[in-house]
């Protein structure tokens, strides 16, 4: 379901207030992913290039620092974000400026001529007026009720972006909400220099950057999370399993095998005995969509099964698709089958798989949850609730859902689809 700027809040400053530490959590429950550790640069590249810059970007001291006249350009995350929360803490010295863009995407132009920017700044010593002062979106909106610390001295920031609307924060007040699909925002960029650059803030996913503007700045604790599809993306939803009938699927089966050889309704439950190996499939394709669906194994079974995404070529046991996991144990686990495009963690793969973060299924026989989320280049799992995985970079086509016979039994019900606009 989408994410409620209030609900959004209430998490982020709970999970902030157990992380201030230099080092924040790679992953919780929600879905947060380290963009700097205090350590790290992985996560980052120079605008326009394949590499972190020689010069001009270091690390000191637990931050992510530009050296002044350093240069090195700009910073750009190696992954993409459409809808998402991104947490840092900055620190400027006197008359320093620098900023923060997002939805970026890379061309001949700098970075700004596509990605609105959160401002960092010395307010008083480098004279800002109020749009383009710190926690303004630069140019387009001053911010309003914000409390600075001293130069020097850390500051916290938050953007959450969800569809057209944004936020920004300074230290736990939010002073930026913008919508910018209203009047109000079109006015402000008639009016602006970004009114005659066609790229700007035109994109619904961009990398997010850090700005070289030849000052000393420094970043610290920098995390984000991408959030769910808005709610003006949610068009139709298609049932595929109601209890009562499997007219949405067709099968494919090892030996030649029909549906009704391995797959049968009890009680208004989808039962696969798991013999012979292969899969439903979804008669209709899909490319991008919220897919729900609840599943069980018999008590003190287990076994082995998997959700098949965007299912396309040849119909064979192993499909080319990316696969969700469902193995009693493994659920939320990613495997890449024919060589499907798709970025993942390298820190939790070996081979074709993807392990999850963590564990969240419930006991053998009782039904799980998953659902899962295949919106553009971007899939995120998450089982009885909780982000488990995410593929990035994936190869967006349409393509078919589905449930795979894997050897023991298991139990499905309730299997919807909601298609993105």
């Amino acid at each position: 379901m989408p994410v409620s700027f209030a609900a959004a809040a209430v998490l982020v400053l709970a999970w902030a207030a157990a992380a201030q530490d230099a080092k924040v959590p790679a992953r919780n429950p929600e879905g947060w992913v380290t963009l700097f550790d205090g350590k790290s640069t992985d996560a980052w590249r120079a605008y326009g290039a394949k590499e972190f810059p020689a010069s001009g970007w270091v690390v000191r001291d637990g931050a992510l620092v530009h050296v002044a006249q350093g240069g090195g350009g700009d910073l750009v995350t190696k992954r993409q974000f459409g809808n998402f929360e991104l947490r840092f803490e900055w620190r400027v010295p006197a008359k320093a400026n620098s900023g923060i863009m997002y939805r970026v995407v890379e061309t001949k132009e700098p970075s700004y001529f596509t990605g609105p920017e959160y401002q960092v700044i010395d307010d008083a010593g480098s004279g800002a007026g109020p749009d383009n002062s710190s926690g303004a979106l630069y140019g387009l909106a001053a911010p309003q009720g914000k409390t600075l610390r001293p130069v020097g001295e850390w500051n916290a920031g938050k953007i959450v972006l969800v569809g057209d609307r944004v936020e920004h924060w300074v230290n736990g007040s939010k002073v930026v909400d913008l919508d910018f699909a209203s009047d109000d925002y079109k006015a402000r960029l008639a009016k602006s220099k970004f009114a005659k650059w066609s790229g700007f803030n035109a994109h619904r996913r961009g990398h997010v950057c850090l700005q070289d503007h030849g000052d000393e700045v420094a970043f610290r604790n920098i995390a984000v999370r991408e959030l769910a599809p808005e709610s003006a993306r949610m068009g139709d939803e298609v049932v595929l399993f109601d209890g009562k009938s499997l007219d949405a699927f067709a099968a494919h089966l090892d030996g030649g095998k029909q549906l009704g050889d391995v797959w049968s309704i009890v009680d208004g439950v989808l039962v696969c005995k798991g013999q012979p190996t292969g899969y439903l499939y979804s008669k209709q394709t899909f490319a991008n969509y919220v897919l729900r669906l609840q599943w069980r194994f018999p008590p003190a079974q287990g076994g082995n099964s998997g959700v098949l995404l965007r299912m396309t070529g040849e119909h064979k046991i192993w499909p080319r698709s990316i696969e969700a996991q469902l193995q009693a144990g493994s659920a939320g686990d990613f495997w890449n089958i024919g060589n499907f495009p798709m970025q993942v963690d390298v820190t939790r793969t070996k081979g074709r798989n993807t392990k999850k973060t963590h564990g969240n299924e419930r006991p053998l026989g009782e039904w799980n949850e998953y659902e899962i989320t295949v919106d553009g280049p971007w899939v995120q799992l998450r089982v009885n609730g909780q982000v488990l995985n995410e593929a990035w970079d994936c190869e967006i086509v349409p393509g078919h859902v589905c449930l795979q016979s894997e050897g023991v039994e298991i139990q499905f019900k309730d299997i919807r689809l909601t298609v993105l606009k």
